[in-house]
Formats: structure tokens, C-alpha cells, sequence
């Protein structure tokens, strides 16, 4: 089936669902996608600037268009809205193509999150109809659910803040992990810049004052911060916790049964339930159905569920939608408030 019927076929299924359909531009602002992705995803978008030497990008992502247009048009209340168009993304596979064909779907600005959550991933499912394939996997997990754990640990609220804002990006938070089993509170770079001024602070009058604090004052909260010898085995202990929390695979039916046991044992009081999770069934059509606590590091943005479908077509396995919940992009793209919206892509290149 060529990629216009299909991608036809699948608009239809959407809009029978009762989504509007809107136009969204090609071409946005740079700054909103480093200032929500970092500046190391610069590398990855294609960037120019116009006559007036402002830097603008091909949109490397719908989702933050369809969330921009919301917030420029003083838009209020529950839309259910999508879209199809092309975004456009370097990459480091010579294998992966530049011009991601898209189709997306939201649901923003409703408080009936669960229910959202729901009929975003049925949307989903229902347009996998129009596609031939084998067998699949829907993997689901659930950053909300990485969040309270954090929030239950007994570490400093700066930990808490640093776990939560860069769980998305696995490699950096496998070094605050460790820097945390160590009890290291300060990054390396960091200490070694400051190295010099630290050991002059040493020789100096240790009663000077200083911002309103002793010298001594100042080197004494700074080795605490640094190192604290008696909080060692507490810092091993929450790494501990963490790392096992990570590891819960199992089929969706027994996520929350096995999350709740995995709190109990530790002493952690939460409790959690199926509400947290779109659907209990561990078998889809031709889809098996899986929870992963680790899973929900694709894109910074997510703050809920969120899920992917995997499917394999002539002996190929590929990755054709991913979608979650992400409700604080708005308010980070410059809104006063929160506003609630979940929703999914699915791509058209395989």
C-alpha cells in the first residue's frame, strides 16, 4: 500500500474519533526547541537565521508546534485536535531518514486526564488497523510514578530536583546515581574550578565575614556539601532503591501489583493503582502489552503515561507510534499556568 493511501486511511480513522484536523507552520523559532530539548539538540535540527538575524528552524517536532499555536492563539478549554505533515530531524544513522512523515494527535487543555490518557492510545491502536503487520509490542511506563518515588526518598530537595529534571537523559543520570552512592553533592568540574579560591579561603582569616557568613562558616558548609561521611550509607541505600524501581518490567496487568510490592519492601509509603495505566489488558490485537518503570526518556516534555508501539512488517521490527502525557510543555513554552494535554505521533517512514 503506498504511503498517500495509507497515511489517507489513517487521517479518516482519526477524524472519525471526533479530532479536528488543523494546518501547523513549518518553519518556528529555534529557541523554543533548545530551550525545551538543550542545546546539545541544535546538532540535530536545521536551523537558519532571517533578515532580521533571528534564528528559525524546520520543525524537528509537531508536538511542540501544536503546543505553540495553543499558547499564541489564547486558546482555552479541551481541544481534540490533529495533523499530519513532515518533521524534520538529523541524525546519527546514515539508515535514518532526515523527513519523518508524520500524523499527530492531541487532546489539550482537558482535566479528564485519565480518560485522555485512554482515548489517546485507543486512537492509536485503531490506526494500526490500516496497517499490516505481524505482531507488536505496546510498551507502556509512567514518569508521574518515577516522580512520587523520588519525592517519598529521604535525600536533600536539590537531589529530588536533579532526579526528576534529568531522568530523561539516561547517561547523565546514571552519573548523578553515582555521584549519589558516593555521597559526591558536587559536580567534578565544578569543584576543580572552584579549587583554587577554596584553598586561599583556607589560609585567609577564617572569622572575616563574607555575604554575611564567617570564612569558617562557609569552608564548613562546603565540605558538608561535598562530602558527608555519615550520610554514605543513606545515599547507597536510595541508589539502591532507585536502581530496582528501574528494573520492574512485567506484563500491564500486574504493574501496579508489582509496583506496590516493590514500595512495600522498601518502606516507601505509596500506593499505587491501575487508574495509572491506560489500559489493564496484556494483549491488544496482535500486540503484547508491557509496563517498564524506566521507559519514558525519549523527550524531556513527558510528565505521565507514556507508551510506544513497536510492530513487526516483512520481517522488519520498527517503531511506528509514540505518544505520553506532557503537562507542563506549555507553561514551559511561556503560559502562566499549567495546561493539560496528552497525545501520540505515528510515523509514516517504514
Amino acid at each position: 500500500m503506498k504511503s498517500k493511501n495509507l497515511s489517507e486511511k489513517i487521517l479518516r480513522s482519526v477524524k472519525a474519533k471526533g479530532f479536528k484536523y488543523i494546518d501547523l507552520p513549518s518553519v518556528i523559532e529555534a529557541n523554543h526547541i533548545v530551550q525545551r530539548s538543550g542545546e546539545n539538540f541544535r546538532k540535530f535540527i536545521f536551523s537558519f537565521f532571517d533578515q532580521n538575524g533571528s534564528e528559525l528552524c524546520l520543525r524537528p517536532d509537531l508536538t511542540i508546534v501544536s503546543c505553540l499555536r495553543y499558547l499564541e492563539n489564547n486558546l482555552k478549554g479541551r481541544e481534540k485536535i490533529f495533523y499530519n505533515g513532515q518533521a524534520y530531524r538529523k541524525s546519527n544513522s546514515k539508515k535514518d531518514s532526515i523527513i519523518r512523515n508524520q500524523i499527530g494527535f492531541e487532546i489539550i487543555g482537558s482535566r479528564d486526564e485519565k480518560n485522555d490518557d485512554k482515548e489517546i492510545l485507543n486512537t492509536a491502536i485503531k490506526s494500526l488497523l490500516n496497517i499490516k503487520y505481524s505482531s507488536g509490542t505496546l510498551k507502556i511506563g509512567n514518569v508521574e510514578i518515577f516522580n512520587l518515588l523520588i519525592d517519598k526518598l529521604d535525600i536533600p530537595k536539590r537531589w529530588k530536583l536533579r532526579l526528576s529534571r534529568h531522568f530523561w537523559r539516561e547517561k547523565y543520570f546514571n552519573d548523578l546515581l553515582k555521584r549519589l552512592e558516593t555521597n559526591s553533592d558536587v559536580d567534578p568540574t565544578i569543584v576543580e574550578v572552584d579549587k583554587k579560591r577554596y584553598l586561599k579561603m583556607l589560609k585567609d582569616n577564617q572569622q572575616l565575614i563574607v555575604a554575611e557568613r564567617s570564612i569558617e562558616e562557609i569552608l564548613k558548609r562546603f565540605d558538608k556539601k561535598v562530602k558527608d561521611p555519615r550520610r554514605t550509607n543513606k545515599g547507597k541505600n536510595v541508589v539502591k532503591i532507585i536502581r530496582e524501581f528501574l528494573k520492574i518490567n512485567c506484563p500491564i496487568s500486574k504493574a501496579a501489583e508489582k509496583l506496590n510490592i516493590f514500595f512495600k519492601k522498601n518502606k516507601i509509603n505509596l500506593v499505587v493503582d491501575q487508574k495509572y495505566f491506560p489500559t489493564s489488558n496484556n494483549k491488544i490485537q496482535k500486540l503484547n502489552v508491557e509496563f517498564s518503570a524506566s521507559f519514558g526518556r525519549q523527550l524531556e516534555y513527558y510528565t505521565g503515561m507514556v507508551f510506544k508501539i513497536d510492530i513487526r512488517t516483512e520481517f522488519k521490527n520498527r517503531n511506528v507510534i509514540n505518544g505520553g502525557r506532557y503537562d507542563k510543555l506549555i507553561l514551559d513554552l511561556g503560559s502562566k499556568k499549567e495546561v493539560p494535554a496528552v497525545g501520540a505521533a505515528l510515523t509514516l517512514n517504514y
